[in-house]
C-alpha cells in the first residue's frame, strides 16, 4: 500500500527526489534500496511542494517571536532603570529630610539651654522641606548651596591622605544677550557635590559661576609632543605659585616633571583605576592641552560626573579647544575668577547585548561616547546588514558600509566626512548617518535625545559588525548581538572663549575653511 503524500514522517524533501530515511542503518537502508518494490515506490511517490515555502514561513514567525519578546524585555529594562532612579531620589530627599529634621531639633535644644544660635540661609515649610533663599537662588539661577556647604569631611579624602581637598561650589544660570533670563527649572540641572547631570538641555547661553574658588587642577597633556611638556611644566609653576593650586597630573606626565627637576615634588598623580573613578570628587577643573583627541581622552577618564574642562589648542584640528595657550595666563586667571560661559557636550552611553544573553538585563560594561560610535562590516568583503530600531519602532535595513550615531559635538568629525550636517553642539538630538549606504534615498537623520536607538545584527547577516568607539575600543558583533545607545546622564561641561555659537562657528571657519570662496566683482552687468 502506498504512502500518503502528507505522510512526512517516513520520507523527506531533498531537491526534486524523495530519500528515505536510514532509520535501521545503512546495511539497512541499501538492501531497501536495491529491492525492486522499493525502488518503484519511490519512481511512484508524489514530490513533495511548498516545503522550502513553509521553512521560510516558520523562520518568519519564530523571527516576529523573538522581536516580540525582545521589546518586552526592553520595556521591563526600562521600567526597572526608572524605578531604580526614582527611589534613588527618594533616598536622597529622605535623607535630606532627616538631616533638617536633626538641625532644626540640636537648635531647640540650645534654645532652651539659653544660648543663641545663628539664624540659617533658609527656613523649614511645614512638610519639611527647605525654602530657597533670594539671596542663594537669585532670580535666574539654580543654587547648590545645600549639599555644597555641608561643612562635612568628604567621605573621599582617603584615596588622597596628604591633603584635605574640598569641591569648589557653584552655580548655573541661563543668560541671552540682550535680554534677561528668568529661567527657574529646578528639575534641568541637579547638583550632587558640584558634579552637573541634567534632563535636558537649555537653548540659552549656559554661565557658570563659582560660589566658592576652585582649588585643585588637573591637567591632561597630549603625549610625545616637546612643547605640550615645556608648556605644561611652566603653567604648573605658574598655577603653584601664583594660584596655590593644588595640581593633579597623569603618572607619566609627572615622571617626566620630576626627570626635568626635583622641585615638582608637590605634583600629585594617581596610582590605581579606583582612585581615578574618584578624581571627579576632588578636582575643580580640567585643563587639557592638546588638539581634540585629548579632550576625547579627558571625557574618557571620567565615567560619571566631569569637571568643567578647557581646552587648549595644540593639535591639528581644534573643533572643541577655543583657547590659544600663547595667552594662557589671561585664560586660566579670568576662568578661575570667573562666571564663564560653557557647553554642555553629552555623550552617548552604549551596550552591547550578545545573543547569548537570557534578557537585555545581562550586557557589557557600558562604554561612554562624546563624539559618536561607529559599526561597520571590517574586514568582510560583504556590505553590512544591519536591523535598527528607535524606542522600539523599527527604522531601517542599513545595508552598506555601517552606520555612526554621533552627538551633536561629534557632526564635524566622521558624520560629517559620511555626508552628515555639522550640528550646533547644544542642539538635543543624535545623529544617524549612514556609511555609504547601497541605496540613493538613504539620507542621514537627525533623531531626539532622548530616544533609545537598537541597532541589530540579524541572524542571516552574511558577515560579522564590528563597533568602534570614538575611534577605539573595537568590538566583534555577531549575527543576534545587538547595540544599544542612548544619551548618558552625565554631560561634558566645556568652556568656552566667548560663547557657545561664537566658538562653534569660529571653529568651522577655520577648521574647515566653511563656504571659502571668492567674492563676485562688481564689474559685471547690473540689473536696470
Amino acid at each position: 500500500m502506498k504512502q500518503s503524500p502528507m505522510s512526512s514522517s517516513n520520507h523527506t524533501s531533498n531537491g526534486n527526489a524523495s530519500v528515505l530515511p536510514l532509520e535501521n542503518g545503512f546495511s539497512d537502508s541499501l538492501s531497501l534500496l536495491n529491492s525492486e518494490k522499493a525502488v518503484e515506490e519511490l519512481r511512484q511517490q508524489p514530490l513533495l511542494h511548498g516545503i522550502d515555502d513553509h521553512l521560510i514561513e516558520f523562520a518568519e514567525a519564530l523571527r516576529t517571536v523573538a522581536k516580540a519578546l525582545r521589546q518586552a524585555a526592553e520595556g521591563k529594562a526600562s521600567a526597572q532603570a526608572e524605578a531604580a532612579e526614582w527611589k534613588r531620589k527618594y533616598e536622597l530627599e529622605r535623607s535630606r529630610i532627616l538631616h533638617l529634621e536633626r538641625k532644626v531639633s540640636s537648635e531647640e535644644c540650645l534654645i532652651k539651654e539659653g544660648r543663641v544660635v545663628p539664624l540659617t540661609n533658609q527656613t523649614v515649610l511645614s512638610d519639611g522641606a527647605p525654602e530657597q533663599s533670594e539671596r542663594c537662588c537669585g532670580e535666574n539661577g539654580i543654587c547648590s548651596h545645600e549639599v555644597l556647604r555641608d561643612g562635612e569631611r568628604d567621605r573621599d579624602a582617603s584615596a588622597f591622605p596628604n591633603k584635605m581637598i574640598r569641591k569648589a561650589s557653584f552655580k548655573l544660570s541661563w543668560c541671552c544677550k540682550g535680554e534677561k533670563s528668568d529661567q527657574k527649572k529646578h528639575d534641568v540641572v541637579s547638583f550632587e557635590k558640584g558634579n552637573i547631570t541634567t534632563a535636558e538641555r537649555s537653548s540659552k547661553q549656559i554661565s557658570l559661576k563659582w560660589e566658592s574658588p576652585p582649588q585643585t587642577v588637573l591637567i591632561l597633556t597630549k603625549p610625545n609632543s616637546t612643547a605640550v611638556r615645556m608648556l605644561c611644566s611652566e603653567m604648573v609653576r605658574w598655577l603653584k605659585e601664583q594660584k596655590s593650586l593644588n595640581i593633579f597630573v597623569e603618572p607619566r606626565v609627572r615622571t617626566e616633571l620630576l626627570t626635568e627637576s626635583s622641585y615638582y615634588q608637590f605634583v600629585q598623580t594617581w596610582e590605581n583605576d579606583n582612585e581615578v573613578l574618584r578624581l571627579h570628587t576632588k578636582v575643580d577643573v580640567v585643563v587639557t592641552l592638546g588638539g581634540d583627541g585629548t579632550v576625547l581622552w579627558a571625557a574618557k577618564m571620567f565615567k560619571g560626573p566631569v569637571p568643567p574642562i578647557v581646552p587648549f589648542s595644540l593639535g591639528s584640528l581644534g573643533f572643541m579647544t577655543p583657547f590659544y595657550s600663547e595667552h594662557y595666563k589671561e585664560y586660566l586667571d579670568s576662568i578661575l575668577r570667573g562666571p564663564i560661559s560653557i557647553t554642555l557636550r553629552h555623550r552617548l552611553q552604549c551596550h552591547v547585548i550578545r545573543d547569548a544573553a537570557k534578557s537585555d538585563l545581562e550586557t557589557e560594561e557600558p562604554i561612554l561616547v562624546l563624539n559618536e560610535v561607529t559599526i561597520d562590516r571590517g574586514i568582510s568583503s560583504f556590505l553590512s546588514n544591519l536591523e535598527c530600531y528607535c524606542d522600539n519602532s523599527f527604522v531601517t535595513c542599513v545595508q552598506g558600509d555601517g552606520l555612526i550615531l554621533s552627538t551633536t559635538s561629534g557632526s564635524t568629525a566622521y558624520s560629517l566626512a559620511a555626508g552628515g550636517s555639522m550640528v550646533h553642539p547644544q542642539v538635543p538630538g543624535i545623529l544617524f548617518t549612514p556609511i555609504c549606504p547601497h541605496s540613493l534615498s538613504f539620507r542621514p537623520l537627525i533623531l531626539p535625545e532622548h530616544v533609545t536607538i537598537r541597532v541589530q545584527v540579524p541572524f542571516n547577516s552574511r558577515g560579522h559588525a564590528w563597533a568602534s568607539f570614538d575611534g577605539k575600543d573595537r568590538k566583534k558583533l555577531a549575527p543576534g548581538d545587538a547595540l544599544v545607545c542612548s544619551m548618558a546622564p552625565w554631560p561634558v561641561p566645556t568652556a568656552c572663549q566667548s560663547d557657545s555659537t561664537s566658538d562653534f562657528l569660529r571653529s568651522i571657519h577655520e577648521g574647515l575653511h566653511w563656504n571659502l570662496r571668492k567674492t563676485q566683482s562688481f564689474d559685471g552687468p547690473r540689473e536696470t
